[in-house]
């Protein structure tokens, strides 16, 4: 069975490149597999057949590369999802966007079973807990495009240290990665919380102010999101440190966990990962078991879509269990709007936030 797909939005992500992490004289012009639209051609039975943006000029650009029929470039999402019968609908725009067309999407006559998103979820919490509220009312499965969710290795990693119990009860972690908070710190953030299955509890942070997003993607619109961090207590008891202050070309996106049992370090933009197992009050480094090597840009990220892709139609298939649903993607989103909270009020903010706080809005790209 041959699936249809949708993409709403034509930037970067959804299929023409972004700029810091493809080739430049490609972005805008040429097909880039790292993307949404990557994802479906490296699928089996998932056929992109239509794509809907407010720019026509972009549209018109990503519909070329993309060999998208000029009936099947629509001019606004509510178009598209009015004319077509879709199985599957990519939501690549600006995170203050995400709301309205997930909703729009999981309500329309388009009736897709899934709505693949893009991280981070949304730009309020109070959205995210909605997009999931009618995800779930009208049958459609969300899943969240945290990247990493979809490689082998980090499933792995987590089979280790959730079920295998690797690590013993984790005391610590410290985590490092670039600016912004909610553009690409979402992503050691999702990491952080698939990876001890936890939530955060309370919630110290500070933000810098600094942003380089809106210079590389040359936007015309300032936004919130920004470099920052702080200190996370998870439901769990875990306390975590977090720095994303970095900027991009000296970052380098690691992890490190101490707990009861042993001790873990990852390094995904080095590929360095490595154990110790405590024994008899000595670290000694050991293997992880069933991981060959560590996770790296140049190739786990390069797949990674084409993986989520294929988990989509899993999903469609009926075959599997969403690895990255809304509910869970909600939480870094939490700890992100928290550190705002934090650092504007001077305050620690306890999660989960409270009515009036889950309405307050980070703007991102």
């Amino acid at each position: 069975m041959t699936y249809t797909a949708g993409i709403i939005g034509t930037g970067g992500i959804a299929g023409m490149g972004i700029l810091g992490m493809h080739d430049e004289e490609a972005i805008g012009t040429e097909k880039i597999e790292a993307s949404h639209a990557g994802g479906y051609a490296a699928t089996e039975d998932v056929e992109l057949v239509a794509v809907a943006d407010v720019d026509e000029e972009k549209l018109d650009r990503f519909g070329t590369a993309w060999e998208i029929s000029d009936d099947r470039r629509y001019v606004g999402h509510e178009a598209m999802l009015e004319a077509e019968e879709l199985d599957v609908v990519s939501v690549c725009t600006p995170s203050f966007l995400h709301r309205d067309h997930v909703v729009d999407a999981a309500r329309s006559a388009a009736d897709p079973d899934v709505v693949w998103c893009e991280k981070p979820i949304a730009s309020q919490v109070s959205d995210a807990e909605e997009m999931v509220s009618v995800c779930a009312e009208t049958d459609t499965e969300l899943v969240v495009n945290h990247s990493f969710r979809f490689t082998d290795k980090l499933r792995r990693l987590r089979e280790l240290v959730v079920e295998e119990d690797v690590l013993g009860d984790v005391h610590s972690v410290s985590t490092q990665y670039r600016m912004e908070l909610m553009r690409n710190s979402t992503h050691v953030l999702d990491t952080l919380v698939y990876l001890l299955d936890a939530r955060a509890d309370r919630v110290s942070g500070y933000v810098t102010g600094e942003n380089e997003a809106v210079d590389s993607l040359d936007v015309d619109r300032d936004v919130d999101d920004s470099g920052g961090g702080g200190h996370v207590v998870m439901d769990d008891g875990t306390f975590v440190t977090v720095d994303c202050t970095v900027p991009r070309e000296d970052s380098s996106m690691t992890l490190n966990f101490v707990g009861s049992e042993g001790k873990l370090y990852m390094n995904n933009d080095d590929g360095e990962w490595r154990y110790w197992s405590l024994e008899d009050g000595d670290h000694v480094e050991t293997p992880l078991p069933g991981i060959d090597g560590s996770w790296t840009w140049d190739d786990d990220y390069q797949r990674s879509f084409a993986n989520a892709a294929n988990h989509v139609q899993a999903l469609l298939d009926g075959d599997a269990e969403n690895r990255s649903p809304g509910e869970e993607a909600t939480r870094s989103l939490e700890i992100i709007v928290a550190f705002y909270l934090s650092h504007y009020t001077g305050g620690t903010v306890s999660v989960p936030l409270e009515r009036p706080l889950r309405d307050v809005t980070i703007t991102s790209w």
